[in-house]
C-alpha cells in the first residue's frame, strides 16, 4: 500500500512540475535556513563543553556598589587566593589564579612569533582537562616551565618534538617546554590561548608583583572547580563576604560581594545590570531559533496553500477512491506520504544548499561550523526533522482533501465554498507579517549601528596607529623612538599611554575633591599619558590647556573629561585641586568626552595623568600627506631598530573601534539574510497561488476580454486580492515589530529613534514585491487569446 501511495505521489509531482518545484524549492530553502541556525545554536549551547569538568568549574566574580549602582566584575584581588585555600579549601578540588590574556613574543632559535598567552596556577591544565599531545599535563609546576598549544608548536618547531626545548618569552626569560596541548576549539573561552605560563613566575617578575595584603587591587582572575560533595549555589553564598571581612572600614562602603559564576553561564549569560544577571548571548540563541522556526513555517505554509488550492483538481480522485472503498484514514496516509516524499526531497536539496552557504555563514557568524556527516545524531535529527516538517506541511491538506464527499464530487456538484479560500488567505497574511517583521527588525538593527558609529568620539581616529608594548624596549628608548619617527617626515606625532584609545584598562576609586560627599562611592577611569598624547589623538578642549613637557608643575597636573566634571559637580574646574591617593593634583584642562569603551553606553568619568606609566601602548599619528603603506614601513624600521626581538605588529584605531560593532553587525547581516530568504519563500508561494488563480479563472478572463476588459484592468483585478492581504499583514506586522524592536533598543543607553519612515518604506516595499511577483501570471493570463480561454474547461 505504501508503495502505491509513493507511486501516486511521484506521478503527481511529475505532472505538476511548477507547483512541485515551488514546494520542494521553498521547503529546501526553509530547511537549509533551519539547519544552519540549528548548527549555530548547537555550537552556542555547547560553548565550553569541550572541558570535561564543565559542570563543576566556575569563575569567582564580585559585585561592588557605587552610589547605589551595583557594578559586576570578573577581576579579584590576589589575597583572595590564600584566604580561599585557608577557609574553604575542602570545598574546592582546584583553585587557579590567572592573569589577563595578553600578547607576548615567543622566540625559538631564529623564529619569532607574537601570540596571546596566559599565566595560570599549576592546577589549570588538569582543571580545564587539556588534551595533551606531548609531554605531561602537570607541566607548569616549575617557574621556568611552559606549555604551548599544538599550533604554536607547529609555528616554532614544525614537526619536531618541542618537549624539553627552551623558548624565550619577550626575549627575556627562558622556559622549558613541558607539554603540547591540543588547540582548543573556537567555542571555548580560552580558545586563543597559545601558551600557558607558570603563575609563580608571573607574580614574582618585575612589574607584576602584587601585594599579598592589598584587598583593594582588583586586577586578576580566579577559576575554581568545586568538590564533588559541594553545591555551586550554596558555596557561592558561603564565600559572599570573604572580601568584605578583610576590607578597611573606609572601603566597606563599596559593599563587595563575591560569588561563583558557573562555566555554563560564561558565554550565554555574561551580562549584568545593577548586579543582576540579565542574559547575554542567550538572547541571540532565542532570536535565531525563532527566526529559523518561522522561516521553516513559511515554507510549510506554501505547501499547505498550494495543496489546498489545487483541491478541486484532486476532488474526483478522492471521490473515486472513496467510492471503491477507501477509508478516510487511508486517504490521510496517502496525502501524508506525498508530503513526506516532498519533505525528503527537500531535505536532500537542503543539504546541498547548506554546503554552498556554510562558507558565507561561517564568515559572517565568525564560526567554524561543518555538517556533521559522521554523527549518527545528526542523521537521526535530520530524519526526525524531515518527518516533523512533512507532518506539519501535510497535516492541513491531508485532513482537508480527505473530507470531500464522494457523491457530490462524482456528480460534479462539489464546490469549494465561499470560505474555502479563507485559510489560504490567513496563511498568506501570516507569511508576509513574519517577513515584514524580520525586515523592519533588520533595518532598525543597522540604523542603531549607524547611529552609534556616527556618534562624536572626541578624538581623531584617522591615521592613528596603536602598537602594543610586549616589552619595555620602546618605552626605555621612547624619546629616541619619537625623534626618529618625527624626523622621517611620515609621522605627525607620537605618544605613550596606559590604555589604547578604544579601552580603559584601569579604574580607581580613591578620588577626593572639595565638595565630595563623604558617603559617596565612585569609580574613575585612570589613564597615564605622555605630554604629546593630546596632539597625537587630537582630543578637543572645552576649557584650559594641554599637558606641556616644559612645565615641571605638570607632573602634578591632571586633565578631566567633561563627564568627570559633571560627575564631580565642578563649576570652575580649571585650577581645582583634587586628591588622588596621597597626591594633590591640579586640574589644568577639560576635554570633550572620548568614546573609549562601548559606543552604545555613556562615557565614563575619566582622569588623565602625566607620565608615570606603566605604558602599555605607543600611539602614532600618520602624516595625512603620506600614504599609510609608506608610513608603516618607516614605523616598522624604527621599531625594529630599538626592539629587534619583537615582531612588528600594529593596529589602526578605526579598525579597533569598528570591532565594537561586530556583534550587532553580525546579527544584522544574519537577520537581513534570513529576512531576504523569508521574502523569497513568501514570493514563491505568491507566485504559485497567482499561477493557480490565473489557471482557475481562465474562462472568466476570456469572457471579460470579449466584453471589452483591458489588460490593465484585468491585471488590477487579479492583483487586488493579493495586495489587500499584504496590507492586512502590514497592519499586523507594524505594531508587532515596533513592540519588539522598542524593547530591544532599551538594552542600549545611547539608542536610535524608531522613525516612521522605516515602517513606511518596508510597507511600500512589501506591496511592490507582491505586485512584481503576481504580475507575471496576471499579465500572462490577461494577454491570452480569449478564443483559447473560452475553449478551456
Amino acid at each position: 500500500m505504501i508503495k502505491n501511495y509513493l507511486k501516486v505521489a511521484w506521478r503527481n509531482l511529475i505532472k505538476n512540475k511548477a507547483s512541485s518545484f515551488i514546494n520542494i524549492g521553498g521547503l529546501a530553502v526553509g530547511m537549509a535556513v533551519a539547519m544552519l541556525i540549528g548548527l549555530w545554536i548547537r555550537d552556542e549551547l555547547s560553548f565550553n563543553k569541550y572541558h570535561q569538568n564543565y559542570n563543576s568549574i566556575a569563575m569567582v566574580m564580585q559585585k561592588e556598589t557605587f552610589n547605589g549602582t551595583v557594578s559586576t566584575s570578573g577581576v579579584i584581588p590576589l589575597p583572595l587566593d590564600a584566604e580561599m585555600r585557608k577557609s574553604y579549601g575542602s570545598d574546592f578540588k582546584h583553585i587557579v589564579m590567572s592573569s589577563w590574556t595578553e600578547k607576548h613574543v615567543l622566540v625559538a632559535g631564529d623564529k619569532k612569533v607574537t601570540y596571546p598567552g596566559v599565566f595560570m596556577g599549576a592546577d589549570a591544565p588538569e582543571m580545564f582537562s587539556l588534551k595533551m599531545l606531548k609531554g605531561v599535563r602537570n607541566g607548569i609546576q616549575s617557574p621556568s616551565s611552559i606549555m604551548i598549544s599544538q599550533s604554536t608548536a607547529k609555528s616554532l618547531f614544525g614537526d619536531t618534538d618541542p618537549v624539553g626545548k627552551i623558548i624565550k618569552l619577550d626575549n627575556k626569560s627562558g622556559f622549558n617546554i613541558t607539554g603540547v596541548y591540543e588547540d582548543l576549539p573556537r567555542n571555548t573561552t580560552l580558545y586563543d590561548v597559545a601558551f600557558i605560563g607558570p603563575w609563580d613566575y608571573y607574580i614574582t617578575s618585575p612589574g607584576n608583583q602584587r601585594s599579598l595584603t592589598d584587598w583593594g587591587d582588583n586586577s586578576l582572575f580566579m577559576y575554581v572547580q568545586i568538590a564533588d560533595h559541594a553545591d555551586m549555589a550554596r558555596l557561592s553564598e558561603k564565600i559572599k563576604n570573604i572580601k568584605l571581612d578583610h576590607m578597611s572600614q573606609e572601603d566597606r562602603k563599596f559593599k563587595p560581594e563575591m560569588f561563583l559564576q558557573p562555566m555554563s553561564k560564561w558565554h550565554l549569560y555574561s551580562e549584568f545590570t545593577n548586579g543582576v544577571n540579565t542574559g547575554g548571548a542567550i538572547q541571540y540563541v532565542w532570536l535565531f531559533g525563532i527566526i529559523g522556526t518561522f522561516v521553516l513555517l513559511l515554507a510549510c505554509i506554501n505547501f499547505m496553500n498550494l495543496s489546498t488550492a489545487r483541491s478541486e483538481k484532486r476532488a474526483k480522485e478522492v471521490g473515486i477512491r472513496k467510492a471503491i472503498g477507501s477509508l478516510r484514514g487511508q486517504l490521510i496516509y496517502q496525502f501524508f506520504c506525498e508530503s513526506l516524499l516532498i519533505a525528503t526531497l527537500a531535505f536532500i536539496f537542503s543539504l546541498f544548499l547548506v554546503l554552498l552557504m556554510l562558507p558565507w555563514f561561517n564568515d559572517i557568524a565568525n564560526k567554524q561550523l561543518t555538517i556533521l556527516w559522521n554523527d549518527p545524531l545528526f542523521w537521526i535529527a535530520g530524519a526526525g526533522f524531515t518527518l516533523f516538517t512533512g507532518i506539519i506541511a501535510g497535516s492541513y491538506p491531508a485532513l482537508y482533501l480527505s473530507s470531500f464527499q464522494p457523491d457530490k464530487v462524482l456528480k460534479g456538484t462539489f464546490k469549494a465554498g465561499r470560505f474555502a479560500a479563507v485559510p489560504r488567505k490567513v496563511l498568506v497574511v501570516l507569511q508576509f507579517a513574519v517577513s515584514v517583521v524580520l525586515i523592519i527588525g533588520t533595518i532598525i538593527v543597522f540604523k542603531q549601528i549607524e547611529f552609534a558609529k556616527n556618534r562624536p568620539v572626541g578624538y581623531s581616529r584617522d591615521g592613528l596607529v596603536n602598537i602594543e608594548a610586549t616589552n619595555d624596549d620602546l618605552h626605555r628608548n621612547f624619546n629616541a623612538v619619537r625623534a626618529d619617527l618625527l624626523s622621517s617626515g611620515a609621522i605627525a606625532e607620537v605618544a605613550e599611554s596606559s590604555s589604547s584609545t578604544t579601552g580603559v584598562n584601569n579604574d580607581r576609586s580613591d578620588i577626593i575633591w572639595k565638595e565630595k560627599d563623604p558617603a559617596m562611592t565612585d569609580s574613575f577611569g585612570n589613564i597615564y599619558v605622555t605630554s604629546s598624547y593630546g596632539k597625537t589623538v587630537g582630543w578637543k578642549f572645552k576649557e584650559g590647556r594641554d599637558f606641556n613637557s616644559q612645565f615641571v608643575s605638570d607632573s602634578l597636573a591632571v586633565v578631566l573629561n567633561e563627564t568627570a566634571v559633571k560627575y564631580m559637580g565642578l563649576k570652575k574646574p580649571i585650577g581645582e585641586v583634587i586628591k588622588v591617593g596621597r597626591r594633590n593634583l591640579t586640574v589644568i584642562g577639560v576635554i570633550k568626552d572620548m568614546v573609549m569603551e562601548s559606543p552604545y553606553d555613556p562615557v565614563k568619568q575619566t582622569i588623565f595623568f602625566l607620565g608615570r606609566g606603566p605604558f602599555d601602548d605607543v600611539l602614532i599619528k600618520i602624516n595625512p600627506n603620506v600614504s599609510a603603506h609608506e608610513a608603516l614601513s618607516k614605523i616598522a624600521a624604527v621599531c625594529k631598530a630599538y626592539s629587534p626581538s619583537v615582531p612588528f605588529s600594529y593596529k589602526f584605531a578605526d579598525d579597533e573601534y569598528a570591532k565594537k560593532f561586530a556583534t550587532e553587525e553580525r546579527v544584522g547581516k544574519l537577520a537581513s539574510a534570513f529576512a531576504g530568504l523569508a521574502i523569497f519563500i513568501s514570493c514563491l508561494g505568491l507566485f504559485g497561488m497567482a499561477s493557480f488563480m490565473a489557471e482557475q479563472r481562465t474562462k472568466e478572463i476570456g469572457v471579460r476580454k470579449v466584453l471589452g476588459a483591458t489588460v490593465f484592468g484585468l491585471w488590477r483585478l487579479m492583483s487586488a486580492d493579493f495586495v489587500i492581504l499584504v496590507i492586512i499583514a502590514l497592519l499586523i506586522a507594524t505594531p508587532t515589530a515596533y513592540y519588539f524592536m522598542h524593547s530591544w533598543l532599551q538594552h542600549y543607553t545611547y539608542q536610535a529613534e524608531l522613525s516612521w519612515w522605516i515602517f513606511a518604506v518596508t510597507g511600500a516595499g512589501a506591496i511592490i514585491i507582491t505586485l512584481l511577483t503576481v504580475s507575471y501570471q496576471s499579465i500572462k493570463a490577461a494577454m491570452m487569446n480569449p478564443v483559447k480561454s473560452l475553449k478551456t474547461e
